[in-house]
C-alpha cells in the first residue's frame, strides 16, 4: 500500500475507478468528500482503498466550545391547540384562585378581622347587635367560596376565549409581516 497522506485520496471524483468493495463505477455515482490528511492526526488507519476508517484528533488540539444557532419563524399558531392549552391554563389559574381565597378568608378570620371590622361597622351605624348589618355572617366561608367559583369559571370561559381570538388576529398579521422570529442557540 502507497502512503497517500500528502496527496488526493484515489477514487474521490463521479469518473475515478472502482467503487469501495469492489464493485466497478458506472460514472453516475456521487463524488466521495475530500478530508485533507490533517484531519486524521498521526495514527489513523487507512482501508485498502486508501480512505481513513478511524479519525483520531490530533493530540494537543484545544476544543473550544461551540454554539449552534438557529433562527426560527412562527409563521401560524394552530388555534385549537391554543384553545386548548388556553382552557387548561385558566383553569389550573382558577383552581387556585378558589384555594387562595379560601386561604385567605381562614387567615383573616382567625386573625378575628370580621369581627372586628363588623363591630366598627354597627358602632358607626348606631345599630344594635340585633337589627344591625353582621359582616361576618355576610361574608361566610361557603358564601366566599361560592363567589370564587363563579368569577374563576367566568375567568375561564373569558381567557379561553380571547386566546382563541388571539391566535386568529396572529395568523392574520402572521400573514403580513411573516410572524415573529426567534435565535434559538444550543450549547455544546
Amino acid at each position: 500500500m502507497t502512503d497517500t497522506r500528502g496527496a488526493k485520496p484515489p477514487y474521490d471524483t463521479q469518473e475515478d475507478g472502482p467503487l469501495p468493495g469492489g464493485r466497478p463505477s458506472t460514472g453516475k455515482q456521487k463524488a466521495q468528500p475530500y478530508h485533507p490528511p490533517q484531519a486524521y492526526g498521526a495514527d489513523g488507519q487507512e482501508d485498502a482503498h486508501g480512505s481513513a476508517t478511524v479519525r483520531r484528533p490530533r493530540t494537543g488540539a484545544k476544543t473550544t466550545p461551540r454554539t449552534r444557532k438557529a433562527r426560527l419563524r412562527v409563521a401560524k399558531a394552530d388555534p385549537w391547540s391554543v384553545m386548548k392549552v388556553s382552557f387548561l391554563l385558566s383553569i389550573a389559574l382558577g383552581i387556585c384562585t378558589v384555594v387562595a381565597a379560601a386561604v385567605l378568608w381562614m387567615v383573616m378570620d382567625a386573625m378575628g378581622v370580621f369581627s372586628t371590622v363588623g363591630a366598627t361597622i354597627s358602632d358607626a351605624t348606631g345599630s344594635t347587635a340585633s337589627n344591625g348589618f353582621d359582616l361576618q355572617a355576610f361574608l361566610s366561608l361557603p358564601r366566599m367560596l361560592l363567589f370564587t367559583s363563579v368569577i374563576a369559571v367566568i375567568d375561564v370561559v373569558l381567557a379561553t376565549a380571547l386566546a382563541t381570538l388571539g391566535a386568529f388576529i396572529y395568523n392574520l398579521a402572521a400573514g403580513f409581516v411573516g410572524g415573529v422570529e426567534l435565535t434559538l442557540a444550543e450549547d455544546e
